[in-house]
C-alpha cells in the first residue's frame, strides 16, 4: 500500500522534500500545501529585483504549480493554509483561501516546512505607518517595488543591519534613494567580528549611507514620515524597510503540542523528526545543531533547508540518514565588497567559554604582479591545542567567497589548521598565488600552536600602552604615513639586528608591522638574541580597521547633527542619478598600472587639452585613485560625475566633466578657489630620494591647480644639471667643485643606504618595476605642467655652476624671486 505524505509549505525545504520523495517512490501520494500563491521562488534575489539588477520578475519564480505538478506528479495546492494538526487521528485542517472553504486531509507522514515570518514588534505608531515594508516573499517584493517606482522616494530608513537590510540599503542606494541604516547593536552583520565588520562600516559611510549604530527605534510618527530613535534623534523619511530578523512560523505546531524551544522553533532529532514519530520538520522553523560547537541553534538559511529536505525524504523512504548540523556559511555583496563567513566567530566562542586562538592575514586575491589583485582581510578561529578549525571570515573585493568555501569544506571534512598547509588549490597568476590564502592561514596558525611566536590581538593594544608596554614598529619609514600605533619605537626590520641596543630590556616588548608578517620575522630575530617579545596579530592594518571606522562614524554623526531634516532638492541633480552607461565620454584614459601620482598627472594633462563641458572617463588600478580624484576635482573646480569600483573591469572608474555644474550630492566638486593658490619649495638637498620626493609633490600640487615654484639652492642645483652638458669656462676653484659634485641626475646619491652607488641603482630598478617615472621624466613632466623651476644665482656663483649646464626650462633668480612667490603660496616646503 502506498504512503500518503502531506507537506506543509513549499519554497526551499518543502519543494526539495517533495521532489526527492518522488524520485525515491513513484507510487507515494504526495500533497503539498502552500498558503501563498508561489510554491518556489528565489527569496534571496528579492532585493536585487527591487534594485533593478534582476530586470524581470519572472526570473524570481523557480517553479510554478503547473510545471512542478506535471514534472513530479504532485498534488500541489497553493493558496491553501494548514490551520490545525490532529496528531491522534493523523489529519490536518486546511483552509482554501480561494474558495473560503475548510476541509480535512489525512496523512501517513506529515512534513512541516512553514518557514519564518519577519519580526514586527509593537513599536508605538507602527500600525499607522503607510510607508513601512518588510521583505520575505513575492507579495512583499511587489509592494516595495510598486512604492519605489510610483512614489519615487528620496530617502529611506532601513531598520536592521542583517543581510536583507544591507542588500536593501545597497539596492535603494543604486536607485538614487538616500539611505539611513539604523542598527540597535554595535555592528551590522552579526556573523562577523567587530574588526572585520569595521571594513564594512567604513565602506557604507564611504558610499554615503548614513550609519547609525547602538540606537534602536523608539516610535514612529506622522504615518511613518518620522522615525524617532531611542536617543531622541528624529529622522524624516519617505519610506521604511523593517528588517530586524525573523521568527519561526510554528503556531500550528504549538497548538498540536509538538515540542518547541524557548524561541518557538520546532525541536527535531538528528533525523529531522519532531516529538511526534509521524511528523518531520525542517527549514527556518526548526532548531538544529551547530556543526562546530554541537549546541542547539537556529540558522535560517537556504542551504540547510535544501539539505534537510533531501534528508527528510530519504528518512521517510527508510534510509535513516542523519543531519550533521549547520555551519552557517553565508556570503553577501555590500556595494564593492564581498563579505563571507563560516563556522563560529569569536563572539560565539567567547560566549560559550570555548578556548580558542585567532589569526588575521591580509593576502592578495591573486598574484600581485598580475593586474587586478585586491587585498582580502581574513580571520580564522581555531583550537590552540588541537588545531581544530572553528570558523573563518573574509572581506574584500575579489576572491573572498572561494576561500571561505574552502574553509567551510575543511571544517565539514574535519581538517585541522595543519591540514590547511597541504590543501593544493589550482594556481595561475590571474587566479591565485603560489601560496593560497588558505595555506597561509595554516602556516600562521601552526607557528602559534608550536610556540614559534606569541601573539596579542588588536583590541589589546590600548591596554598594552596604558600598562607601559613598548611597541616596536618594524615598517619602513615611508609606510608610517599610513598610520601608526600610539607611543611606538620605529626600527625598520632591515636595521633591527644593528639597533638592538636601542630596545629596552626592562619592559614587555610588542612588535607590529603592516599586516603581521614582518612582525613575526622581527620576533624571531629578537628571540634569537635573547629578547622576549610578542607579535601584534594582523599588524597595524587590523588595528586601523576599527579605529578608522570609529573615526568615520564619529565624523558622519557630527556632520549629520547639523541637519535637522532632509531638504527637498528639486532644482539640483544628485550624483546617484547619473548612469554611467548614459554618459558619452569625449576622451577615455587608461591609467591602469600607473602608481601615484601617475593617474592624477595623466588626468591633469588630458583635462588641459579638453574644452569646457567635455567629459573624461578614467580607468585606474591604484586603490587610492578613487579618493584622490575626488580631492583633485574639489581643488580644480571640475565636476566628478562618478567615482566607483567596477568589479567586472577590476578597476576604479572615474567620470569627470571639465568645469563645474550644479550637483548637490558632492559639494566638493565645485568650491571657491582660495586666495592663496600657490605652492613653493626650497630644494636644498641634492640626494636622489629627496629630489624624487620634491618633484612628486610638485607634480601633485600642479595637478591640483596650484601655481608651483621650486627654488633650487646649493646641493639642490645638481638636480638640474643636464646629462649632455656643454664645455664652459671655469677657474681652478670652480673646476675643483665640478669634480667633486654630481655631474647629473644619474650620479645623485641617496641620503641613506647609498652603498657606494648601489642604492640609487636599486631605487631606479624598483621604480621601474612599479611603473614609477624616473627622476628625469618627473622633472620634464613638472616643467610641462607649468611648475616654475628657479635656480639660485648666488648659490651658482659660490659653487661654480653655469646656466649653460642646466636642463631646458630652468630660470635664474635670487631670494627676492622666491620670497615673491611665497606671498601667494598656501604651501611652503624646505627639502
Amino acid at each position: 500500500m502506498s504512503k500518503k505524505i502531506v507537506i506543509v509549505g513549499g519554497v526551499a525545504g518543502g519543494a526539495s522534500t517533495a521532489a526527492r520523495l518522488r524520485r525515491l517512490d513513484e507510487n507515494a501520494e504526495i500533497i503539498m500545501f502552500e498558503k501563498g500563491e508561489y510554491i518556489s521562488f528565489a527569496n534571496c534575489g528579492l532585493p536585487y529585483y527591487i534594485g533593478g539588477t534582476i530586470n524581470e520578475r519572472e526570473k524570481l519564480i523557480v517553479q510554478t504549480v503547473e510545471a512542478m505538478s506535471s514534472k513530479f506528479n504532485l498534488d500541489i495546492r497553493n493558496l491553501s493554509e494548514v490551520v490545525k494538526i490532529n496528531k491522534e487521528e493523523k489529519k490536518v485542517v486546511v483552509k482554501n483561501h480561494k474558495s473560503g472553504e475548510t476541509y480535512e486531509e489525512t496523512y501517513d507522514t506529515l512534513v512541516l516546512s512553514p518557514g519564518a515570518n519577519p519580526i514586527k514588534p509593537p513599536i508605538p505608531g507602527i500600525d499607522k505607518c503607510d510607508n513601512l515594508f518588510t521583505l520575505r516573499n513575492i507579495p512583499d517584493t511587489d509592494k516595495v517595488k510598486a512604492y519605489v517606482d510610483n512614489k519615487k522616494p528620496k530617502h529611506a530608513v532601513v531598520i536592521g543591519g542583517g543581510f536583507i537590510g544591507l542588500e536593501m540599503a545597497e539596492n535603494l542606494h543604486e536607485l538614487g534613494v538616500k539611505v539611513t541604516l539604523v542598527e540597535a547593536s554595535e555592528q551590522v552583520m552579526a556573523p562577523l567580528d567587530i574588526e572585520m565588520v569595521s571594513i564594512v562600516h567604513d565602506h557604507l559611510i564611504d558610499k554615503d549611507v548614513e550609519l547609525i549604530l547602538k540606537d534602536g527605534v523608539n516610535s514612529f510618527a506622522d504615518n511613518g514620515k518620522k522615525v524617532i530613535l531611542s536617543s531622541g534623534k528624529e529622522i524624516v523619511t519617505d519610506m521604511i524597510i523593517l528588517s530586524i530578523g525573523v521568527k519561526p512560523e510554528t503556531t500550528i505546531a504549538k497548538d498540536a503540542n509538538i515540542k518547541l524551544n524557548e524561541r518557538g522553533a520546532i525541536v527535531v532529532d538528528e533525523y529531522m523528526k519532531t516529538s511526534d514519530e509521524n511528523i518531520y520538520a525542517l527549514g527556518d522553523a526548526v532548531e538544529i545543531m551547530d556543526f562546530v560547537n554541537k549546541k542547539p541553534t537556529m540558522i535560517p538559511l537556504a542551504w540547510p533547508a535544501n539539505r534537510q529536505g533531501r534528508i527528510v525524504a530519504n528518512n521517510i523512504c527508510g534510509k535513516n540518514e542523519k543531519y550533521k548540523g549547520t555551519l552557517g556559511s553565508s556570503v553577501a555583496k555590500v556595494f564593492d565588497y564581498t563579505v563571507a563567513t563560516t563556522g563560529n566567530n569569536e563572539k560565539t566562542l567567547k560566549r560559550l567559554g570555548i578556548d580558542y586562538e585567532v589569526v588575521h592575514i591580509h593576502p592578495g586575491s591573486h598574484a600581485g604582479y598580475y593586474p587586478g589583485s585586491f587585498p582580502i582581510a581574513m580571520k580564522m578561529t581555531f583550537d590552540p591545542k588541537t588545531g581544530k578549525i572553528f570558523g573563518a571570515q573574509g572581506v574584500g573585493m575579489d576572491g573572498v567567497e572561494k576561500r571561505i568555501d574552502v574553509m567551510a569544506t575543511a571544517i565539514k571534512g574535519g581538517l585541522t589548521v595543519f591540514d590547511l598547509q597541504d590543501i593544493e588549490p589550482c594556481y595561475a597568476p590571474p587566479y591565485n598565488s603560489a601560496k593560497d590564502p588558505v595555506n597561509m592561514l595554516g602556516y600562521y596558525a601552526e607557528n602559534i600552536i608550536e610556540g614559534m611566536v606569541d601573539i596579542v590581538q588588536w583590541n589589546e593594544v590600548d591596554e598594552i600602552i596604558k600598562a607601559g608596554g613598548v611597541i616596536i614598529d618594524v615598517r619602513e619609514e615611508f609606510e608610517l604615513v599610513t598610520g601608526t600605533m600610539p607611543q611606538f619605537i620605529h626600527i625598520p626590520l632591515g636595521q633591527l639586528r644593528n639597533r638592538l641596543s636601542e630596545i629596552p630590556t626592562n619592559k614587555k616588548l610588542y612588535v607590529t608591522c603592516q599586516v603581521g608578517l614582518r612582525g613575526y620575522i622581527a620576533c624571531r630575530i629578537l628571540k634569537e638574541h635573547g629578547l622576549d617579545c610578542t607579535n601584534i596579530d594582523g599588524g597595524i592594518k587590523t588595528y586601523q580597521f576599527v579605529k578608522r571606522a570609529e573615526e568615520s562614524i564619529s565624523k558622519q554623526n557630527k556632520n549629520n547633527n547639523k541637519k535637522l531634516e532632509i531638504k527637498d532638492e528639486k532644482s539640483t541633480m544628485k550624483l546617484e542619478d547619473i548612469d554611467i552607461t548614459e554618459i558619452n565620454a569625449h576622451v577615455t584614459l587608461d591609467a591602469c598600472g600607473l602608481q601615484c601620482p601617475g593617474p592624477i598627472r595623466r588626468v591633469f594633462e588630458e583635462i588641459n587639452k579638453m574644452e569646457e563641458g567635455q567629459v573624461l572617463l578614467v580607468k585606474a588600478s591604484d586603490p587610492g585613485f578613487s579618493k584622490d580624484i575626488s580631492a583633485w576635482c574639489e581643488k580644480t573646480r571640475n565636476t566628478l560625475l562618478k567615482a566607483e569600483f567596477d568589479k567586472n573591469q577590476k578597476a576604479f572608474i572615474a567620470i569627470i566633466k571639465k568645469g563645474s555644474q550644479n550637483i548637490a550630492a558632492n559639494p566638493s566638486c565645485s568650491i571657491e578657489a582660495k586666495e592663496k593658490n600657490g605652492a613653493t619649495m626650497v630644494v636644498f638637498s641634492g640626494d636622489l630620494d629627496k629630489a624624487i620626493a620634491s618633484f612628486i609633490i610638485a607634480t601633485g600640487a600642479a595637478s591640483m591647480g596650484k601655481e608651483v615654484t621650486m627654488f633650487f639652492t646649493f646641493w639642490g642645483l645638481n638636480i638640474l644639471k643636464r646629462k649632455d652638458r656643454p664645455k664652459v669656462s671655469k677657474d681652478t676653484m670652480e673646476k675643483m667643485f665640478d669634480v667633486m659634485l654630481p655631474s647629473h641626475t644619474g650620479k645623485l646619491p641617496l641620503s641613506k643606504m647609498n652603498m657606494a652607488g648601489m642604492g640609487p641603482k636599486m631605487i631606479e630598478q624598483i621604480m621601474k618595476k612599479h611603473n614609477v617615472d624616473d627622476l628625469d621624466t618627473l622633472i620634464t613632466n613638472a616643467i610641462n605642467m607649468g611648475v616654475k623651476v628657479v635656480a639660485c644665482s648666488m648659490s651658482m656663483d659660490l659653487m661654480g655652476i653655469k646656466k649653460e649646464e642646466f636642463i631646458d626650462g630652468v630660470e635664474l633668480g635670487g631670494v627676492a624671486a622666491y620670497l615673491g612667490a611665497t606671498e601667494d603660496s598656501g604651501l611652503n616646503l624646505f627639502i
